[in-house]
This record gives C-alpha cells, sequence and structure tokens, in this order.
C-alpha cells in the first residue's frame, strides 16, 4: 500500500479498542514505521513533521493539534468539537472527499488488514501530542515537498526554523522522464475545470498577457515569440509568429503600459525590443550579462514606464570556482556582489527604457526566474535557490525584494545560515542577508508567477477571494529523490506580501518520482480571467477557468 494511503489510514483508524494484541501492535509499529514515519511523529516529544504528531490521536478533536496548518474542512470539524472516533473515521477514509470537501486527504484505504495492525498501534499510543513545532534532536526533514502529499486545495509552510542540517540526506540526481499527458491529466479544486487551450509547441516558457489582452508566448525550442490574439475578450486558439531568430527568448515586457509600442524580449545576454504591430528587431541592452549557467532573463517595467527591470541569475551552483576577492571589491561594488564569473550575476538590474543608467537592485539572489510588480509597486521574484546540499535544502522562495538588499547566494542562504561549501569566505557579509517573504519546499523549481486580477468584464473570472492572490509555476526539479514541483501553487496575499503558506492549485502531473506529464512554466491571466499556464515538458498551454 503507498506511502500516502497508509498516512491516512493512520488518522482515520486510530479509535478502535486498546484491546488489540501484542502481535497486531508489534507488526502495526512496523508498517508505521515503513510508511507512516514519513510525515507523522508517534512520540510524545517529538517533532512535527508534515502531517500532525499522532501520539494521542486516538479521541482527540479532529484538527486540534496547535499551529499545525490544517485544511478548512478539518478546522470546521474541529469547531464543532468532532473527535476521531471509530465510525467517523472509518466513514472519513472510505471517502475523504465525500465527508470532507476540499480536504487534503484525497486517497481511502480500503485494505482491512493493513487498517488493523495500524489501528493497534495508533490505540497504543497514549498521552498528549506535543506541541507544534517542538524540535527534536537531529533536525528532522521536512516532507513538504512530497508529491504524494499534492491535492487542490492541500496547505504547505516551509520555516526557517524547521530546516534540517546540510547534508542530512544525500543529494540525489533524478532529472524526470516525461510522458503523454495522458498518463497523469491535471487535478484543480472543485468549481474550477482545466483544458488544453494550445498543443504542439516547442517548450513554450513565458507567457504574457499584452494591454491590449493578447498572449505572447516565448517558445523557446524555436528560437521565436509567438502571440494569440485575443478579440473581443476570447483569445485565439492559432498562434502567429510575433518574432524570429531570438537565441533562447524569456523575458516578455510591454512598453509603454498602455497602448503599446514595443515588445521586450530577454535572451541569455541582451535586451531587445519589437515594435509592438510587427517589425525590425532593436538591441536595447548589448551585453545584459554573460552566458552560460542560468539563461533565462525575465523583464518588466515599472508601473510608471520609468524603469526596465531585469533578473540576472548565476553562472554556477554556489559560486564553485570562485578565487579570493579582488582587493577593494566590496567597496566598489553593491553589498554581496560576487567576481570573476560571476561577476553581474545573481541579482536583479534596472535601466531606464533604453537601456541606459545601469543600477544594481538587489543581490544575491540566485536565479530570479521572474519578475513581477505587487500592489504597492514593489518588485517580486521567483526564486531558484541552490542545489547539493540534501533533500530539503536550500528552500525556494517567492520574495518581494528591496533596493540596496543581499540575499544570501552563495556565501549565506535564507538569514545567517552559512553554505559549508563557502564557509568563512565572506565573514563580512555574516548577518546582512535578508529573509525571503515565502519559502517553498526545496528543488521545486518555481518559475513563473503572476498576480490574480480579473479584467473588467472578463467572461470567467475567479471568485472574489482569488483577487490579488499569486498564482506560481512549480516546474521541478532533478535534485530530489521523492519528487516535488509539476505543479501550480497559490499563494494568498495580505497587504501586499505573502502570509507564510501557500496551497496546491493545479496537481496530477506527477506520475511517480521517476516520471511527470508535464513540467508548468509561465502563468498569466487572461482577457476571458482564466488562468493560463505554458508547459514546457508537455509542448502545451493549459487553461484554468471557473465552472
Amino acid at each position: 500500500m503507498s506511502t500516502v494511503r497508509i498516512l491516512f489510514a493512520s488518522l482515520a483508524l486510530a479509535a478502535l479498542p486498546l484491546t488489540a494484541c501484542a502481535d497486531a501492535v508489534s507488526d502495526g509499529q512496523k508498517v508505521f514505521g515503513a510508511q507512516c514515519a514519513l510525515c507523522h511523529d508517534a512520540g510524545p516529544n517529538k517533532a512535527q513533521l508534515q502531517g500532525p504528531p499522532l501520539f494521542g490521536v486516538v479521541g482527540r478533536n479532529v484538527g486540534s493539534v496547535p499551529g499545525f496548518a490544517y485544511t478548512d474542512p478539518l478546522k470546521a470539524a474541529n469547531a464543532r468539537g468532532e473527535k476521531w472516533d471509530e465510525a467517523r473515521l472509518d466513514k472519513f477514509l472510505t471517502d475523504p472527499q465525500s465527508v470532507m470537501p476540499g480536504t487534503a486527504m484525497p486517497v481511502s484505504v480500503p485494505e482491512a488488514s493493513d487498517r488493523k495492525v495500524l489501528i493497534a498501534y495508533l490505540s497504543s499510543l497514549n498521552g498528549s501530542a506535543s506541541k507544534a513545532g517542538e524540535k527534536s534532536t537531529g533536525s528532522p526533514v521536512s516532507t513538504v515537498g512530497d508529491w504524494r502529499q499534492d491535492a487542490p486545495g492541500a496547505k504547505h509552510r516551509v520555516t526557517v526554523a524547521s530546516l534540517p542540517d546540510p547534508f542530512a540526506t544525500p543529494s540525489a540526481s533524478n532529472g524526470p522522464g516525461v510522458v503523454d499527458a495522458d498518463k497523469a491529466a491535471p487535478k484543480v479544486p472543485a468549481g474550477f475545470k482545466v483544458s488544453v487551450f494550445a498543443d504542439h509547441l516547442n517548450r513554450p516558457r513565458q507567457i504574457r498577457i499584452a494591454p491590449t489582452g493578447d498572449l505572447f508566448v516565448a517558445e523557446a525550442g524555436k528560437n521565436r515569440v509567438v502571440v494569440f490574439h485575443n478579440a473581443n475578450g476570447k483569445l485565439s486558439t492559432t498562434p502567429e509568429n510575433f518574432v524570429s531568430d531570438i537565441q533562447d527568448p524569456f523575458g516578455l515586457a510591454f512598453y509603454p503600459a498602455v497602448k503599446p509600442q514595443f515588445v521586450y524580449i530577454g535572451s541569455p545576454t541582451t535586451v531587445i525590443r519589437v515594435p509592438f504591430i510587427g517589425g525590425a528587431k532593436e538591441t536595447v541592452i548589448a551585453n545584459l550579462a554573460p552566458g552560460g549557467g542560468h539563461t533565462s532573463r525575465d523583464l518588466i517595467f515599472s508601473p510608471d514606464g520609468k524603469y526596465l527591470y531585469a533578473s540576472v541569475g548565476s553562472a554556477s551552483n554556489v559560486g564553485e570556482n570562485l578565487s579570493d576577492q579582488p582587493s577593494g571589491w566590496a567597496a566598489a561594488h553593491t553589498l554581496g556582489e560576487a567576481w570573476g564569473a560571476e561577476t553581474g550575476r545573481a541579482m536583479v538590474l534596472r535601466f531606464d527604457p533604453n537601456g541606459q543608467n545601469r543600477h544594481v537592485v538587489a543581490t544575491g539572489i540566485r536565479n530570479c526566474v521572474t519578475l513581477g510588480i505587487g500592489s504597492d509597486g514593489a518588485i517580486f521574484c521567483a526564486v531558484n535557490e541552490r542545489d547539493g546540499l540534501g533533500e530539503d535544502l536550500v528552500p525556494d522562495y517567492f520574495s518581494h525584494v528591496e533596493d540596496g538588499h543581499y540575499y544570501g547566494w552563495p556565501w549565506y542562504y535564507l538569514g545567517n545560515h552559512a553554505d559549508p561549501r563557502q564557509k568563512d569566505k565572506r565573514p563580512d557579509l555574516a548577518g546582512k542577508a535578508t529573509v525571503p517573504d515565502l519559502l517553498i519546499a526545496s528543488h521545486s523549481a518555481p518559475l513563473g508567477f503572476t498576480f490574480y486580477h480579473a479584467p473588467k468584464g472578463a467572461a470567467h473570472p475567479f471568485p472574489a477571494a482569488y483577487d490579488g492572490n499569486a498564482f506560481i509555476a512549480l516546474h521541478g526539479s532533478w535534485n530530489r529523490a521523492k519528487r516535488t514541483g509539476s505543479k501550480v501553487v497559490r499563494v494568498i496575499m495580505k497587504n501586499g506580501r505573502p502570509t507564510g503558506e501557500y496551497e496546491d492549485f493545479m496537481t496530477g502531473l506527477v506520475i511517480d518520482d521517476g516520471r511527470v506529464s508535464g513540467r508548468p512554466v509561465g502563468v498569466a491571466v487572461g482577457p476571458d480571467g482564466a488562468l493560463y499556464v505554458s508547459d514546457d515538458a508537455g509542448g502545451k498551454i493549459w487553461k484554468i477557468e471557473k465552472e
């Protein structure tokens, strides 16, 4: 039986009598250790892992462990005073979605023999659950990134306090195999539907909606940009070539914001612009950054059109070949800038619309794949963090970035955590790295994102509760044995900033730890209010709309 199914059984069947025989208890403990311990702790003084601790679960109120991020149905059951008794849990396990619609526990457990021994073991655990977040010795490894826990509406939270030690687990090399989409179709929350909007594209990457409502797509596999035209709030389903012969295009930005005259396009080393109605290419920035390493270059204009922002990822994983710091380097450069092959890399830059007056906004950002503008005008980044430190290091992140701030790469991560591979090389930067707003499960590889705002007159707007939320495409990485990513998540914002929690929105593209049927990249809100998601592995664009 799968890990997820056993995990759910451990919750749903813990209310049987304490008269189970010793053999059953022993067998149940073995099943728990092999299957459930991945996500749940059974001890009285241990750490909360991805699931709530199960010590004392028998007779406990549903959704009652303090501080745990329960789904709304479990919270509602707690408010009603429901307990995990035999009748309720058996019914819940038979069809979780029917009993508690929207729950993050969608899999039933029909095998009576597995349930019986788990019941016996869990019923033998007496006492109260430990406080949520209480740490045990040995820096427990989070399992928040395991795809088996993915389901529309499932909530996730990664905290700095819960980080494991470097090298607590092996560093995997596990690039995904890609299979046909019919092997694993996407899933979205109740009340929404998902369909294929466009197919047979060659590595569609960043997508952006122009002020006219047209959908522009950087089709990297053909070194071109195509456009799906808008007609009265409905996008055409046949792409038109906009511009060709651009090496590995990614970033797309429109200038000015009203009645655009140009489309700006980011490639690994340059920024070009093309008249909005089509025409000859013009190089705006000839030497944006040296090529190699991370090559996606995103672009965004400030709301007033005064500034063009560009993101430039690092050339390496963690500056492995950096020589000693050149004399006088720190005094002559922005806080945290690296040198050598990393000169001008791992940062967000600002220019005027003509590509002049280069200014370094923020440094130490390993790979800000996509840029965006928040409700208060703040610049946001979706960032891929470093590899090689284990399954759960280093968490990726989504954050606003501030002018003059340093975000850690390559010497530190998430504040004052020193990367052991760069130990003692920049003691002057200790304590100076900014902690980002929202941490995302390590090796999820967040790429594109958008803030949801339904266009005026949209035919299929999302409910009002989604307004202002961020949607992020998690591409998935090669550096995790237990696969994560290949989904779109929703980030609830408060006062213009992430709350620290994110929830699954489109899932179902992961088949197993070795295979996926899609890898989301870009996210955009169409003129009809639907969410469009590019998929570079599947060669398609998905459309998510309100039913």
